[in-house]
């Protein structure tokens, strides 16, 4: 079917050009949009592009656009003139073909195949604790996207890259080591993930204490004292600890000094140069690099602890990923590459006097940049450049999308740049999605403390709350026990993508959980009441034996014409967000169908209207609002419960 804006569009072309001689007008030169709520119509044509080649005021060419439009485009059926605006009434008949095309089409929406490999990175976590909060949104950002870009018709694979060595690996597996006395998932009845998430922070507890005992040495106060003497150092401090002050005149104490140079200043120091943990954890690391058994066994052991635990935490989130790739695979090819570079006739890389090895982006705006270290190890940047080149090896993508927070974005300025450089064919479509970080109502999350918030507990919390105010409400307690878990389940997850996915990517947010399963507002539950009514008016169809008939004479409501408007802009609404890598336009579009939906579902009868020609028709656009909203909500990754 061709869609009313494809159809105006042709007309209004053909229209300025007899008018005002305007040939060759592009697509994106006019203008349409949905009517303000405020005057009549359904789509408004701007006019106020054409005003000069028409050479007459905004009112008399909306006036003429309209009149040639009403008498050339058979889907208008009326037109109004208002403040430099032509706005179009769409044809009743326009309408039921669309409604009769959607009822024909269960693919509605989605669009045509296209002939281009996308790659979508996501969720990518470290084994050395389970996923939080920040994973959530991380994950439910990266699937949707990717099922947004497949719904648009691109052929999409969705990867992550495993972070599963190094040195914080390390502090777990020490850690466990040194206090765990053989305790495994099954002995503690912990996930994996948790249990090695445990000694993650049992290490830093430790290592603090440690930490706070040198401090009071003298050789801790020595390298206090030499801090307070290297003035550039002490000014520096002074200052950022006078802009957190309330009291902006007042130096800061050397208290406060003190307490800023331990936590803020020493402390990686301490830890590489001094801390006995800290020589322990990187033999470990150093011999987990020169490939011995004992410390290999260990890391492997962990790490499946790990993976079954995130196995089944996807499995619940409703995520999915079709390759796995791992750091401790990744990094050995990111080194290769950089080595055969500097072998080549043309290297981009260089090495510094110490043995490091560098890449000069500063034409580029960007700064030097080290690859491999002076003891010739590799660097983050290198394990994504050997990532990159194994995924072109295996899928010869023609775009690859990294889901990955905005901390990072000056990492993949870098990365693209390299890659480019090396000549990769991917790599002027390499775009970093970059997402804002998610806090709570009382503040930032800190993995080391062990601060918060799991993605297993904040699940499991939203299914409680959701069972206990369904239970309040008594609606499901005829169903079996099984089938009410399910609804439950389905409709807190539903609140929690919802509620993550609603906000544009590139923002931070606030995730309030009592709000995101609130039954009014812009909420998933809301959303997922529109599809339980569409489905209860068919269950009462049903039992009511109602027969159906022909609606060609009925005449529609505007809030009718609403809904077929809403339900007619989601195809290109589709690309348009497909192309900005922006699941948010689908969440909001999902909230302004509901709305829309619930309005109807109050202002007009359905089943007892007053002619069965608007019963059938309502029952017929009921169920197309419950097939967009399926198809919208699969996309963010919402089940559609029947009941609620």
């Amino acid at each position: 079917m061709i869609y009313i804006e494809t159809r105006l569009k042709t007309a209004l072309k053909e229209g300025l050009n007899t008018l005002y001689g305007l040939e060759n007008l592009a697509d994106k030169q006019l203008q349409i949009n949905q009517t303000p709520k405020n005057f009549e119509g359904q789509l408004s044509v701007l006019v106020f592009p054409f005003v000069r080649a028409a050479r007459k005021k905004p009112e008399q060419v909306a006036e003429e656009v309209g009149q040639y439009l009403l008498e050339n485009c058979p889907e208008v059926a009326a037109f109004n003139v208002a403040k430099g605006f032509c706005n179009l009434e769409i044809a009743d008949l326009y309408w039921q073909e669309l409604l009769a095309d959607l009822l024909r089409n269960p693919n509605y929406g989605q669009g045509a195949r296209k002939e281009s490999e996308i790659l979508v990175e996501y969720s990518s976590p470290n084994t050395n604790k389970p996923l939080h909060l920040g994973h959530v949104r991380n994950n439910l950002l990266g699937y949707s996207t990717a099922e947004l870009l497949k719904f648009a018709g691109y052929s999409v694979k969705k990867v992550q890259i495993i972070n599963d060595r190094g040195i914080h690996i390390c502090k777990s597996m020490l850690a466990w080591q040194l206090f765990g006395e053989g305790e495994t998932p099954e002995s503690s009845g912990l996930k994996g993930d948790h249990l090695v998430g445990k000694y993650y922070v049992r290490f830093e507890q430790a290592f603090q204490a440690e930490y706070k005992i040198w401090q009071a040495t003298e050789a801790g106060q020595a390298a206090f004292a030499a801090f307070l003497a290297d003035e550039k150092k002490y000014k520096k401090a002074v200052k950022e600890l006078t802009k957190k002050s309330k009291d902006k005149k007042t130096a800061p104490t050397e208290e406060a000094l003190q307490a800023y140079f331990f936590k803020s200043v020493y402390k990686n120091s301490y830890f590489n140069q001094s801390s006995e943990l800290g020589q322990k954890a990187k033999a470990m690391l150093q011999a987990w690099e020169a490939g011995d058994a004992e410390v290999q066994a260990l890391w492997e052991k962990m790490n499946n602890w790990v993976y079954a635990g995130f196995a089944s935490t996807y499995k619940r989130m409703g995520v999915d990923f079709d390759k796995n790739y791992y750091e401790s695979n990744t990094y050995l090819k990111g080194k290769e590459l950089v080595e055969n570079n500097l072998k080549s006739d043309s290297p981009i890389f260089f090495k510094k006097d110490d043995g490091s090895t560098w890449i000069d982006l500063t034409d580029a705006k960007l700064d030097q940049k080290a690859v491999l270290r002076k003891d010739g190890t590799s660097m983050y940047i290198t394990q994504d450049m050997g990532t990159a080149l194994l995924r072109y090896e295996d899928y010869k993508m023609d775009r690859m999308v990294y889901v990955v927070g905005n901390e990072q974005e000056y990492h993949f300025q870098v990365l693209f740049e390299i890659l480019n450089r090396l000549g990769q064919p991917y790599a002027k479509n390499c775009h970093h999605l970059s997402y804002g970080m998610v806090e709570l109502p009382e503040g930032k999350m800190k993995s080391r403390e062990g601060t918060v918030v799991d993605a297993d507990d904040l699940m499991q919390t939203l299914i409680d709350e959701v069972a206990k105010a369904s239970n309040e409400r008594d609606m499901l307690s005829a169903l079996p026990m099984e089938e009410q878990k399910e609804i439950h389940e389905a409709v807190a997850l539903g609140a929690l993508k919802f509620f993550i996915l609603k906000v544009e990517p590139r923002k931070g947010m606030l995730f309030d959980p009592k709000e995101s399963i609130d039954l009014q507002g812009q909420t998933g539950p809301y959303i997922q009441n529109a599809f339980v009514r569409c489905q209860s008016v068919q269950r009462a169809f049903a039992e009511k034996n109602f027969s159906k008939t022909t609606y060609a004479e009925h005449k529609l409501e505007p809030i009718e014409r609403e809904l077929l408007l809403n339900i007619e802009l989601f195809p290109n609404l589709v690309q348009r967000a497909a192309e900005q890598y922006n699941p948010a336009e689908i969440a909001n579009y999902l909230y302004q169908l509901a709305k829309t939906y619930h309005q109807f579902w109050n202002i007009v009868k359905i089943l007892d209207a007053d002619a069965p020609q608007a019963s059938s028709f309502r029952l017929d656009l009921s169920q197309a609002v419950a097939q967009v909203i399926a198809q919208a909500g699969a996309i963010l990754g919402m089940k559609m419960p029947s009941r609620m």
